[in-house]
C-alpha cells in the first residue's frame, strides 16, 4: 500500500511536468548556504519571529520552497526577507517564473455550459489532489462528479474550503455524503485524504471560488451577462493550477476544521437563516 512518501513522490513528478527545473540552487537555497545554516537552523529562526514561537513550517516544506515543488505564502516570505536580509524579487523570483508564458494563459469561459463543463472536467481529470473553496455551490451534477471521484479513486487528496457557512443546504448535504466516502481519520494510505475546514472572518478574508486539480483549475469571475447570473470563467492550465493547490492548502490551514457530523450539522445554512430556498 503506498504511503506518504509515494503520494508525496507522484505529486513532485506531477510538478515537474508543468514547472522548468532548476538547474542550479534556488536564490533561496543560496541565501541559506551562504549561512551555512542547515534546513533545520532556518525553521528555528522562522519559529522566533512566529507568534507563540510555532510557525508550522517544518524542514521539509522549506525544502519544498527551496526546490520551487510549492510556492512559499506572503507572511513565510516577508518571514525569509527578514532573516536573509533580501528583497522578495531576489528571493522568490524562481517560484514566480513562469505564470506569465503563452503556455499558461487562461481560457475564457463565456456561458453556463462552458463554465460548468470545465469545473466538471477538473474534477473528473484529478488524480492526485482535488481542492474546491467557496461556501455557495449548489449544482447537483458538479457536487456529484466530486462524490463520484472520491468514490473511484481512494488515493485522490480532497480539499474543501468553505468561507463562511454554506449557503445552500445541498452543499451542506454534499459535506455530509463525503463524510460517508471518507473519514478525515483515516491514514491507511499513509496520507490524510479528506480536508474541511471553514475561514470565519470573511470580513478581512474574502471568499474566493475556484476548483484545482493537478492539471487544471477553474475560477468563476463575474458574470458577463448579467448580475444574477453565473455563467462566467477563466479555465486555467497546469502551472496555474498547482498554485492554486498551493493556495488552497494553505487556506486549509488557516481554517477551522469541521471533520464531523456534528460539527458540519451545527453550521448554519444562509439560504434557511434568511427564509431562501
Amino acid at each position: 500500500m503506498p504511503g506518504a512518501a509515494h503520494h508525496r513522490a507522484l505529486l513532485s513528478d506531477r510538478h515537474a511536468r508543468h514547472h522548468p527545473a532548476i538547474c542550479e540552487p534556488s536564490a533561496l537555497r543560496k541565501a541559506r548556504l551562504g549561512r551555512n545554516w542547515t534546513l533545520e537552523e532556518v525553521v528555528e529562526e522562522i519559529d522566533l519571529r512566529s507568534p507563540g514561537g510555532h510557525s508550522g513550517v517544518t524542514p521539509s516544506m522549506l525544502s519544498g520552497w527551496e526546490l520551487g515543488r510549492h510556492t512559499t505564502s506572503i507572511g513565510h516570505r516577508k518571514t525569509l526577507c527578514d532573516i536573509y536580509g533580501q528583497p522578495p524579487e531576489l528571493l522568490f523570483a524562481y517560484q514566480d517564473a513562469g505564470l506569465g508564458t503563452a503556455g499558461s494563459s487562461p481560457k475564457l469561459l463565456a456561458t453556463f455550459a462552458d463554465l460548468r463543463g470545465a469545473m466538471l472536467a477538473t474534477v473528473s481529470g484529478a488524480r492526485d489532489c482535488l481542492i474546491v473553496t467557496g461556501s455557495r455551490s449548489r449544482d447537483p451534477e458538479y457536487l456529484g462528479a466530486i462524490e463520484t471521484a472520491l468514490a473511484e479513486r481512494p488515493g485522490l487528496a480532497h480539499y474543501r474550503v468553505l468561507f463562511g457557512p454554506p449557503h445552500h443546504r445541498v452543499l451542506r448535504d454534499h459535506l455530509m455524503r463525503l463524510l460517508e466516502l471518507r473519514d478525515p481519520e483515516d491514514r491507511s494510505l499513509g496520507f490524510k485524504t479528506l480536508h474541511l475546514g471553514i475561514v470565519e472572518d470573511t470580513v478581512t478574508v474574502p471568499e474566493r471560488f475556484f476548483c484545482a486539480s493537478e492539471h487544471m483549475a477553474t475560477v468563476p469571475i463575474p458574470s458577463l451577462t448579467s448580475a444574477e447570473a453565473f455563467d462566467s470563467g477563466m479555465a486555467l492550465g497546469g502551472t496555474a493550477a498547482w498554485r492554486l493547490l498551493d493556495h488552497g492548502r494553505q487556506a486549509y490551514a488557516a481554517s477551522r476544521r469541521v471533520e464531523s457530523r456534528e460539527l458540519l450539522a451545527a453550521l448554519d445554512v444562509i439560504r434557511d437563516r434568511s427564509g431562501g430556498r
